[in-house]
């Protein structure tokens, strides 16, 4: 009734498309939330055996869920509570992002517990002002740190940061804030092996800043970073298809009402038709009388309000009939509404349309790995 088929292959494609973009840096892939929507034991399986040198994920839990389902790539963890499971994440090889000195502290008694070397990246925060240290706080972090791995306690893997993306005006003032970081850090005595800044975007707008790895989340889904560029146009090819079956159709009268509160009544004699799908399915409700999807390759608007199960689409006269494939979203190069479509109708971005769907629907893997 209701299917989320996610094409593995095509994500392994993607992963392809930014090593190409990005030639002599590690790739980062960011599995966080479930993969953006897309399944995170099923996507990491699929790209470790594409050999991707990193995973990226929001939290120690994401982590150690890759760890229980056998995944031995290097994994990075870096937003973290108060109580964050430090010491399983150290005892499963877990590397840690480091915002502050009292996670810092946390992680060295980790080490101590376990007798492992904590491997640490430590984050600044070059103006993005969420996640990572101060640049007043950073001499004091980075000294913290080299006597740390004096004591055998920390390996320091990796300095990152993370762009605004609001202006190139406001991200090359990142980039400087960045390098002074990485510079102050080793005069204090700290070198890393790796540094990272740039996510998808960045990594298509400033290859200058790529360093010796990139962080890819959305555009390895296939979905364009970039609110007025298209995936076509960076060869990245959309992973999520959500698609359902027709239900019901239904000849009304001029004058019908559709749906909850009435949003739109019928113009003339037509046909109506049900979809099974709503916010359940993560299905933004303030799409509705905006949003369009396809049925038989011609776009349909969704007339009614979306509720919890479904919506309604007036078809006129075509010959739609209960069971015909109805996409929500896919790949435009099928002809299917994109993920940017659904995001503009929803005033969100494509990020939040792919990462929220789920509820009842159905998923299916093509290209999984057994």
């Amino acid at each position: 009734m209701r299917d989320l088929i996610i094409d593995l292959d095509a994500i392994e494609a993607n992963l392809n498309t930014f090593r190409k973009r990005a030639p002599g840096a590690k790739i980062l892939a960011v599995v966080k939330a479930n993969a953006y929507g897309h399944g995170l034991y099923e996507v990491a399986l699929k790209l470790e055996t594409a050999k991707v040198d990193y995973f990226g994920v929001a939290d120690v839990d994401e982590a150690l869920q890759l760890r229980e389902g056998g995944i031995e790539t290097p994994v990075l963890a870096w937003l973290h509570d108060p109580n964050d499971r430090f010491t399983e994440a150290v005892a499963a090889n877990i590397d840690l992002g480091v915002a502050n000195l009292e996670q810092l502290e946390r992680i060295a008694d980790a080490a101590r517990i376990t007798g492992k070397v904590a491997k640490v990246h430590l984050k600044v925060d070059t103006g993005l002002s969420r996640n990572g240290s101060t640049i007043e706080e950073w001499p004091t972090l980075v000294a913290a740190t080299v006597d740390l791995i004096g004591q055998q306690l920390v390996e320091a893997v990796g300095i990152f940061s993370h762009l605004s993306s609001t202006s190139e005006a406001d991200d090359r003032a990142q980039i400087a804030a960045f390098d002074a970081a990485v510079e102050q850090a080793k005069g204090l005595g700290l070198e890393v092996e790796l540094r990272h800044l740039t996510a998808s975007d960045g990594t298509i707008s400033y290859p200058d800043a790529n360093y010796e790895m990139v962080r890819i989340g959305v555009g390895l889904y296939g979905l364009s970073p970039f609110a007025d560029h298209t995936s076509a146009e960076y060869a990245l090819r959309p992973a999520m298809t959500a698609k359902a079956l027709v239900t019901q159709v239904k000849r009304v009268q001029a004058g019908a009402g559709i749906s909850y509160g009435y949003m739109a009544r019928t113009q003339a004699e037509t046909t109506l038709a049900l979809v099974p799908v709503g916010y359940a399915e993560g299905l933004p409700r303030n799409a509705s009388g905006k949003a369009e999807v396809a049925i038989n390759c011609k776009r349909y608007k969704i007339e009614s309000r979306i509720a919890m199960d479904q919506f309604v689409i007036d078809v006129g006269d075509d010959q739609v009939v209960a069971g015909d494939e109805v996409f929500i979203f896919g790949d435009p190069a099928a002809g299917h509404p994109s993920a940017n479509d659904l995001a503009d109708a929803a005033d969100t971005i494509n990020y939040e349309i792919v990462t929220r769907m789920g509820g009842r629907f159905r998923v299916s893997y093509l290209g999984a790995i057994d």
